[in-house]
């Protein structure tokens, strides 16, 4: 399926592209760095929760650079070529995330079979919603009983952006014929926004905190405050008013939003029992850690040469960001469930937990994820995968989740 311009007389409706934003092009190797710390949130949450009991904020993260790599991808390619080929575009998505994750099925659920009173036994069944993405449905119990806590659980977050990824390109190429790109962004918050009063009646109303936590509409603001970031840069005119003023406003934004995200990650805990700070965060938190994740990912887009973006783009933080973050996420959880039984001590085991992480990470980076990914490339569109521009496959090579 094409989403194009016509090129006959009903063309009444459309509207020129803005030209190539210098906003957009390159590889932003401090976003790979980004990633990488987000990733070690996560990890330090999920294994000394009381040294960083706010480390989930990785998350907010990586779904607001998600949306934001996801929408520059689509804009890439419907600008040079005016169009973007949706069966291509899905099949791309599901040769760098699917196999990976495939493995990471296969491997538990054949130990668990095997070694049943491991951290992997009995959690099969948790194969299935994690594989077909749909994880986050499963934890809040759209298919029975809730599930969560499991090896797999962390797969909730793939299957967040997943079901986002299915909505948002159709909606917005659809957008794109009819309006302007600042005109789309303006739309897209508007969209957010909605999806934040949408979860102030969820939360009025009762609703669990695992439908909260878990649903796909709970987090679309986050997606979609990400996508409204990209949609203004790709609107950008380079050396424009509007560009200094958002450098001017990245110079001392970002750095606070940085600061106060690390402050968070070891100070902050989500609240998780019934009352006003639960109502106020639960209604308000998500879209607040996403617009403090923009202005960190903005600052960094914005201004290259400061002090956080050359740091975080150091090889030593990008790299890993670039090609280990995503296994690193797949396989935390389980490496480090597998290691409670065997290794008692917590300073042994978080430690070899994240060695063993990194050593599954490369593994999975090496012979599934880049052999499938190669595999892709040869099959796929040619036209739009072979040969394409430099900064296209760079950010292709950028998209997580």
């Amino acid at each position: 399926m094409n989403f194009r311009p016509s090129t006959g007389p009903l063309t009444m409706m459309e509207r020129p592209l803005p030209p190539e934003s210098g906003l957009m092009s390159g590889r932003q190797h401090a976003l790979d760095g980004l990633r990488t710390i987000a990733v070690a949130g996560v990890f330090l949450f999920h294994t000394v929760t009381g040294f960083a009991p706010g480390g989930s904020i990785g998350v907010d993260v990586f779904f607001t650079l998600s949306g934001f790599v996801i929408t520059l991808l689509i804009m890439k390619e419907y600008r040079s070529t005016g169009r973007l080929r949706l069966g291509v575009f899905y099949a791309k998505r599901l040769a760098r995330l699917w196999p990976a994750l495939l493995v990471l099925c296969a491997v538990v659920v054949m130990v668990g079979l095997v070694f049943p009173s491991s951290g992997w036994g009995g959690q099969a069944a948790d194969a299935i919603p994690a594989a077909g993405y749909v994880m986050n449905l499963s934890n809040f119990g759209v298919f029975g009983s809730s599930t969560g806590g499991g090896a797999l659980s962390p797969t909730w977050t793939l299957a967040v952006e997943e079901q986002f990824y299915l909505v948002w390109p159709v909606l917005l190429l659809v957008m794109l014929r009819f309006w302007k790109v600042r005109t789309v962004a303006w739309i897209t918050a508007v969209l957010a926004a909605g999806f934040l009063v949408s979860r102030f009646f969820l939360v009025s109303g009762g609703a669990s905190l695992a439908r909260i936590y878990n649903g796909p509409d709970t987090r679309a603001d986050q997606l979609l405050l990400g996508c409204t970031l990209a949609l203004v840069f790709a609107s950008v005119r380079p050396g424009s008013r509007f560009h200094a003023s958002l450098q001017a406003g990245a110079r001392w934004g970002g750095p606070a939003a940085g600061l106060a995200l690390v402050v968070a990650v070891f100070t902050f805990k989500e609240p998780d029992k019934p009352g006003p700070w639960f109502d106020v965060f639960w209604t308000a938190g998500p879209t607040a850690l996403a617009l403090l994740a923009g202005l960190v990912i903005g600052s960094l887009v914005l201004r290259p040469a400061g002090l956080a973006s050359r740091v975080l783009s150091h090889p030593w933080l990008a790299n890993p960001g670039r090609d280990l973050s995503y296994a690193a996420y797949l396989w935390h959880m389980p490496v480090y469930l597998l290691l409670i039984p065997l290794v008692p001590l917590p300073w042994v085991r978080v430690p070899l937990a994240a060695a063993l992480t990194v050593v599954m990470a490369y593994l999975s980076f090496r012979f599934v994820e880049t052999l499938i990914r190669q595999w892709a490339s040869r099959r796929l569109d040619p036209a739009v995968v072979q040969r394409a521009p430099e900064p296209t496959r760079e950010l292709e090579l950028a998209g997580r989740i």
